[in-house]
């Protein structure tokens, strides 16, 4: 438990987590070993579950295909994610469909894995917990956003020059 409280207590998401809020989120999670480029979940597939990288990395693939019948239908990798980063975020907010695929690295990956409902119910019954988690949340959902507008920029700029 002790392993679990140490993973959370670097994971950006739990920024600013008291020992005891760590030690209730322990409480929900679970641990589990990915080996190397397996998938945890694919694109446009419901996930109620958020992870918490531990060990390895895990990327982020989706398909061009998906909003373009031009080009190449194989994933392309948007994000590797590495020792306390989160993902499934956007879980947490909607039961959506993922809007991408998830794989370990080429050396597999250690994940905590955080139920939905669970963690849900855990804010509501801890309410100071719940505003920490959230706050953190959009902290992190903003930084993504931030970075994909600087790509979509990037592109378009250099689009343009072609």
């Amino acid at each position: 438990m002790s392993d679990i409280v140490t993973s959370l207590k670097q994971s950006d998401i739990f920024y600013q987590f008291t020992q005891t809020q760590l030690e209730l989120v322990a409480n929900l999670c679970r641990e589990k070993t990915f080996d190397a480029e397996e998938v945890l979940f694919e694109e446009n597939n419901s996930s109620k579950e958020l992870y918490v990288v531990v060990q390895g990395e895990v990327n982020i693939l989706v398909n061009p295909g998906i909003v373009s019948t031009k080009g190449s239908t194989e994933k392309v990798a948007i994000a590797t994610m590495r020792r306390g980063q989160s993902f499934g975020e956007i879980a947490m907010v909607d039961e959506g469909l993922r809007s991408a695929t998830a794989q370990a690295g080429n050396k597999g990956a250690n994940l905590l894995i955080v139920p939905r409902d669970k963690l849900i119910m855990l804010c509501e019954t801890y309410p100071q917990l719940g505003y920490r988690l959230m706050y953190n949340l959009a902290a992190d959902l903003a930084m993504k956003i931030r970075n994909t507008d600087l790509r979509v920029r990037e592109k378009i700029v250099y689009g343009q020059q072609k």
